[in-house]
C-alpha cells in the first residue's frame, strides 16, 4: 500500500514552474566537464589477485578531476594496490543511468571478485520513482553476482543533492529530497543481497570538496571516497 506523500512531493506541482525554469537555467549555466584522461583498464599492486569493476555515472567516470589518476578509479586502485594485485576495469559514462549501466554490462565479458557503483543522480533528474529504481538496481545487483560472479559489491549511496552548490532554491530541495528517497531503497536493495554493501558517502562542508562545476567531487573528495571504499574491501575480506 503506498505511503503518505511527501511535502516536497505536493509542493512540486505549485512549484512547476519555478522548477522547470531553475533546472533549464542550470543546464544553460553550467559548466560542462569533460570526463577525465588516463586507461580505463590495468593491472596495479602487489598480493593477491582482485578483479575489480566500477560502474556507473560521472562520477565513476571520474569527472571533476584531471586524470583517472585523480579520480575515483586511479586513487582505489592505489589504495588497494598495498594490498592486492588489483586488475581493475571501469564502464561509466557521464548520464548514465541504472538503465543504462545495467545495458552496457550486459556486454562485457570476464568475472569480478569486487565491484563498485555510483548511481542515483540521473535516475533523481529523470523522475525515476523509487520503486522503479529499487527493481532496476535489483537487477544490476542478479547481473554482477549471477552472471558477472562478484562477491562483493559497494553501493555507493545517492549524494545528497541538496548540497550540490550548482543548484539553486527550491530545485535542489525538490531533487535532495527525491535522492533521499532512492538512496533510502538503495539500501532497501543491498540488505537484501549478502554480498552487498551500502556506503553512505558523507562529505564535511568543504568547498575544497566540490569540482568547479559545483555538481561533481574534486580529487579531494575523490581520494575520501576511495579511502571509504578501499576500507569496506578490506573489511570484508
Amino acid at each position: 500500500m503506498p505511503g503518505p506523500i511527501a511535502a516536497d512531493q505536493i509542493l512540486r506541482v505549485p512549484l512547476l514552474p519555478l522548477l522547470a525554469a531553475q533546472g533549464l537555467s542550470v543546464r544553460r549555466n553550467a559548466q560542462l566537464l569533460p570526463e577525465p584522461t588516463g586507461p580505463r583498464e590495468g593491472r596495479e599492486g602487489r598480493g593477491p589477485r582482485l578483479r575489480l569493476l566500477l560502474a556507473g555515472d560521472s562520477s565513476a567516470a571520474g569527472v571533476g578531476a584531471g586524470t583517472q589518476k585523480q579520480a575515483l578509479s586511479g586513487q582505489l586502485v592505489r589504495q588497494l594496490g598495498k594490498h592486492y594485485t588489483v586488475e581493475w576495469r571501469l564502464e561509466a559514462t557521464t548520464g548514465h543511468t541504472t538503465r543504462d549501466t545495467i545495458e552496457r554490462l550486459q556486454n562485457i565479458e570476464g568475472r569480478y571478485d569486487v565491484a563498485v557503483t555510483a548511481l542515483g543522480v540521473n535516475d533523481v533528474t529523470r523522475a525515476v520513482t523509487k520503486a522503479q529504481f529499487m527493481h532496476r538496481q535489483t537487477r544490476l545487483l542478479k547481473l554482477l553476482t549471477e552472471t558477472l560472479g562478484t562477491r562483493r559489491i559497494v553501493l555507493t549511496g545517492v549524494p545528497q543533492m541538496h548540497r550540490f552548490p550548482a543548484l539553486p532554491q527550491p530545485l535542489a530541495w525538490v531533487l535532495g529530497r527525491q535522492a533521499g528517497r532512492l538512496d533510502h531503497g538503495l539500501q532497501q536493495v543491498a540488505a537484501s543481497f549478502t554480498q552487498a554493501r551500502h556506503l553512505s558517502l558523507s562529505l564535511p562542508d568543504d568547498p575544497a570538496l566540490a569540482a568547479p562545476d559545483g555538481y561533481h567531487p574534486s580529487p579531494k573528495a575523490y581520494a575520501i571516497w576511495a579511502e571509504e571504499v578501499a576500507q569496506i574491501i578490506r573489511d570484508q575480506g
